[in-house]
């Protein structure tokens, strides 16, 4: 299984009888999961499907589903009313026509009032049932091709972290191997601090040597070196597992810099410092990608 980043779109057209639609599906980064759906009328009523669909398939992310529909015209119903079309024929009938006065037409007749009755064609509730279902199904299409985006994403985003990864591991490792943690240079340094101290004051060289010693158990990162190699060993394992690890993998990128910093606070030597600040810049790099990841 493979990671998925949470940003991908899709568009899935279709339609039924007089129905034809378009499903867009836009998602974001999010710390859960949002569904935000615009549908038209009639399709309001699969609102509750839907969500549920699509809560079904995706474990984080902002979600932005609309339903585009166009409605083809009906052929109209025409009626005419033979009851008032006569008795509209048996007025005229009486009418005198001898002050030159044409005769009633057909044309004229329809043209009044409540003759002629133009009603849309009434949609059956079957007809609408159908469409509802044939939306439904097309947003499972819709889905599929979001969370095909989302992976390929998600593939492409774990080469990267791999990348982050074996970066911080080598980091990791040249403190491991900094000269400067070798006991004959911590000696070294803490002989030269301690000659330095009792040439300029009358403090008991016996004392300085236990502060030296307690000074140099508590600038020991060794602690630190083990915690950092257990998260990137962890870490690895995560983006090999894949699936909804997101949460997990943020939560490590925090333990890392916490490593990071500590390493930093310990430092007596420069070279050694400077390892803890790129290694502090990789994790934080690390952590802006897995933002991304569901």
């Amino acid at each position: 299984m493979t990671i998925a980043s949470m940003t991908g779109f899709a568009r899935i057209a279709g339609g039924v009888g007089a129905y034809s639609w378009a499903w867009e599906l836009k998602s974001v980064n999010a710390k859960g999961f949002d569904a935000r759906l615009r549908l038209p009328a009639p399709f309001e009523a699969v609102e509750a499907d839907a969500r549920r669909r699509l809560a079904d398939r995706l474990a984080r992310g902002t979600l932005y589903a609309t339903l585009s529909v166009q409605r083809e015209a009906l052929n109209p119903d025409i009626r005419i009313n033979h009851e008032l079309l006569g008795k509209l024929v048996a007025a005229v009938a009486d009418v005198d026509l001898s002050r030159n006065l044409e005769p009633a037409r057909l044309d004229g007749l329809l043209s009044m009032r409540g003759v002629v009755e133009i009603i849309d064609a009434a949609e059956t509730e079957a007809a609408i049932a159908a469409a509802r279902a044939g939306a439904l199904e097309d947003l499972d299409k819709a889905i599929e091709a979001l969370l095909a985006m989302r992976r390929s994403e998600g593939a492409a985003l774990s080469f990267v972290l791999d990348a982050r990864l074996d970066r911080i591991d080598a980091l990791t490792q040249a403190a491991e191997a900094n000269p400067a943690r070798q006991a004959d240079a911590v000696r070294t340094r803490l002989e030269q601090t301690i000659a330095t101290l009792c040439e300029s004051s009358n403090l008991d060289p016996n004392r300085l040597h236990q502060e030296a010693m307690i000074l140099a158990a508590k600038a020991d990162i060794r602690e630190e070196l083990d915690r950092l190699a257990t998260h990137l060993c962890a870490a690895r394992d995560l983006l090999a597992a894949g699936g909804v690890v997101g949460r997990r993998l943020d939560f490590l990128s925090q333990e890392l810099a916490r490593e990071a910093n500590t390493l930093c606070a310990k430092s007596n030597d420069a070279s050694l410092t400077t390892i803890g600040l790129e290694l502090r810049v990789e994790i934080e790099q690390f952590r802006e990608q897995i933002q991304n990841i569901e």
